[in-house]
């Protein structure tokens, strides 16, 4: 069944605010002790169902907006409204040891002042009079508390919501001086997205507080012509966003992830509410605003998400660095192959970002192709965690060409020697040092250089394959492919790439050198070492950086 924006945002207020109704409220009074923003994002959509007869709700109303409103005022209370104070206008992070005695942090003013603006301006007519005077006392304070007043350096997700902010708070107090600054710093960062590339490339969950902070201000804005200037931004935004999407599925390389995107999206709320092309799974570990602002993406933007017969070979230039100090033409390059059931993708060069989150490659299926994780890859470990998927080291390069993924693992002595390997659950079969399964719509043949184990768990299939020098080839094939291969099924498809394994040869002067020959005839070689820079070529002719763009 096909349904509106407006009805995928009802459905989620409505998921949410039972979730909030049900949740009992601690010794303390919040629902939350992790984040307090939490509380105020439950609360929100507790409220709006309570006071919207068209969203779905169960439980009593009066008692539910009773319930919100006690949970408002109490995240209020904890924000620091002292003037003289280094931490004006700021609240807690989490709330231990108690939500008194908790430190207050920079984070949470940064969103959720903004949107706070937003709950107060919709729903003022359906507040109490003692909720609307402490949200407009609390929003006086982040004004005067001067958090967004910060210059243009990093062009990231913290800067993204200062503008929005400033933008907002210049609006809504009349201060033209600070509105101006705030339209400044969105006719840079439209420039410099536009010109240079996104800095945080797929950074996840930060790409959704540029989107939330923008789509924010646009929505509370009154002047039209600033308006339509936010809007331009936000059409980029989507474009970015729809032209990594696959079925709810983030695809490509991503500079920053949390354990909630990788190796299976959970962080999609907003991807459901504009495209909706997927079914909206039971776990919410993000709720935020998605239920209550939306930017409706252009026509052409939701055909590049939602009509994917065509295939996609995207080649973007991304800025190398996030500040000022960011030399223009100073790029990385990022690669991705995107089909209607699968894409393959990653970025060339290492770089080392905060908490070291950067993600090199997978392949990415839709989220209602497969059950449990979503993405397919492998990686050298930075630190020993068993359970984290995350933090890859910098001791391995990568070739791209078209649905295959070459990676290779030069790992030094004091370093772990083995590395780490995630696929989506599916029909599988073992090989000696390779797999082929299929999972969802499409096949994978997954070679590796050394030998591996293979543990089945209920979300995934978790590798480990022992070794300093260590290499990855892994191909998608689609149906019509392997047909074509005389392959029906997964043993099938193993028997008839026999012949095509990859080969794996060290050269006298240590150099890793791997051929290998796709379903299509394509020769791919990869040559990486210690110390040289990696060869790669397709058919003889050396893979070349000329055709990346920014757009």
């Amino acid at each position: 069944m096909t349904t509106s924006l407006q009805q995928r945002q009802d459905e989620l207020t409505a998921r949410i605010a039972a979730a909030a109704f049900q949740k009992p409220e601690l010794s303390h009074g919040y629902l939350f002790e992790n984040d307090i923003r939490d509380n105020f994002y439950y609360a929100s959509y507790l409220f709006a169902a309570a006071v919207n007869p068209a969203i779905a709700f169960d439980g009593d109303r009066k008692e539910a907006k009773e319930k919100a409103e006690r949970v408002l005022i109490r995240v209020i209370a904890l924000q620091d409204q002292q003037p003289a104070s280094s931490t004006y206008s700021h609240w807690p992070l989490n709330l231990r040891p108690t939500p008194q005695e908790a430190s207050k942090n920079t984070l949470p003013v940064e969103l959720m002042g903004s949107l706070m603006v937003y709950f107060t301006d919709r729903y003022a007519q359906q507040m109490s009079g003692e909720l609307k005077d402490t949200m407009e006392q609390a929003l006086f304070h982040v004004y005067r508390g001067h958090f967004y007043r910060k210059p243009m350096d990093h062009y990231n997700h913290h800067e993204a919501k200062y503008t929005a902010a400033k933008l907002i708070f210049g609006q809504r107090y009349q201060d033209s001086a600070l509105f101006e600054d705030g339209l400044q710093s969105l006719r840079a960062t439209y420039r410099r997205v536009t010109t240079e590339g996104m800095p945080e490339y797929g950074a996840l969950p930060w790409f959704w507080h540029w989107v939330q902070a923008y789509t924010c201000a646009w929505t509370l804005m009154q002047d039209q012509a600033v308006r339509k200037e936010l809007g331009h931004l936000l059409d980029w935004l989507w474009q970015y966003r729809a032209t990594y999407y696959l079925g709810g599925a983030w695809v490509g390389p991503h500079s920053r992830i949390w354990p909630h995107d990788m190796p299976q999206d959970t962080n999609v709320l907003h991807d459901y509410v504009q495209f909706g092309d997927f079914t909206l799974p039971e776990a919410m570990p993000r709720t935020e605003y998605a239920g209550f602002l939306v930017y409706e993406a252009n026509a052409a933007t939701r055909q590049l998400a939602l009509q994917r017969q065509e295939v996609l070979e995207i080649r973007r230039l991304v800025p190398k660095g996030y500040d000022s100090r960011h030399l223009p033409g100073d790029h990385l390059h990022s690669y991705v192959y995107r089909t209607e059931h699968a894409a393959v993708g990653g970025i060339y060069e290492q770089v080392r970002e905060f908490d070291n989150e950067q993600h090199r490659w997978d392949v990415a299926l839709p989220l209602d192709s497969v059950q449990g994780v979503n993405h397919a890859y492998f990686f050298h470990p930075d630190q020993e965690a068993p359970d984290d998927y995350r933090h890859q080291s910098e001791y391995s390069e990568v070739c791209f060409h078209r649905g295959t993924v070459m990676a290779s693992y030069d790992i030094p002595a004091d370093k772990p020697a083995y590395i780490k390997g995630c696929l989506s659950l599916g029909e599988w079969t073992e090989r000696e040092s390779a797999m082929f399964g299929r999972c969802g719509k499409v096949y994978l043949a997954v070679y590796l250089m050394q030998p591996y184990t293979c543990e089945v768990l209920a979300d995934r299939r978790a590798l480990r394959s022992e070794g300093s020098r260590n290499a990855v080839v892994v191909e998608v094939i689609d149906a019509v492919t392997a047909s074509a291969l005389g392959a029906d099924t997964v043993e099938a498809l193993a028997a008839s790439l026999q012949d095509r394994r990859p080969q794996f040869s060290l050269t006298a002067e240590d150099q890793l050198n791997i051929v290998y020959t796709d379903t299509s005839g394509d020769t791919i070689v990869f040559e990486s070492g210690p110390s040289s820079t990696p060869q790669r070529s397709i058919n003889g002719i050396a893979v070349s950086f000329e055709a990346y763009t920014v757009a």
